[in-house]
């Protein structure tokens, strides 16, 4: 028998690639090189060029296609395809945010250091206020964590009034994700 379900789990799974479209739109247009190549290894456009990769890795991984038989006809089995898509695409929304704010930190790092140089190339004179810099951007990035993603995104749903009666679980999406890295 059919819980009459399937409307909203589609329009979540909607939601949910919505927002992770808008998310890779913003990751595919930060910058992953810096303009002087002497930067190149520098933490900040370190995190920027792996943050391009994550979110290209996350774009190309699979879908998990096979889905197993469930009794019940049509609607169980719809329900089913649905619930496994629900988990792929909230999860690669989750990643997607993760990468992203990894990328606003990092471009941040860019901006302080940038104010730290004054159009200047490092120098001796640079080196303390240059290190506080790269600490906050470790202490930033540190910050960056699946429990607080998982918390800000399911607040912001919440907020939208979207419906998440069938959200996975942290640790669903963390599996998800282990499995495609």
């Amino acid at each position: 028998m059919s819980d009459g379900l399937n409307d909203e789990r589609t329009a979540r799974v909607a939601d949910l690639l919505s927002d992770f479209r808008t998310l890779q739109y913003y990751i595919a247009g930060a910058p992953s090189d810096p303009p002087n190549q002497d930067d190149y290894y520098t933490e900040g456009w370190a995190a920027l060029r792996q943050c391009s990769i994550d979110g290209q890795h996350i774009l190309n991984c699979s879908a998990e296609t096979r889905v197993p038989r469930v009794r019940g006809g049509p609607e169980e089995q719809a329900k089913a395809e649905l619930q496994q898509v629900l988990l792929d695409a909230f999860s690669r929304r989750h990643e997607g945010q993760k990468i992203y704010l990894r990328q606003v930190a990092a471009q941040r790092w860019i901006e302080w250091r940038d104010n730290v140089l004054q159009g200047q190339r490092p120098h001796s004179g640079h080196t303390e206020q240059l290190a506080a810099c790269d600490a906050q951007l470790r202490v930033e990035l540190a910050g960056i964590t699946d429990d607080s993603i998982y918390s800000d995104l399911r607040s912001s749903d919440y907020q939208m009034g979207r419906w998440t009666l069938e959200d996975p679980p942290l640790r669903h999406v963390q599996r998800w994700v282990r499995a495609r890295s």
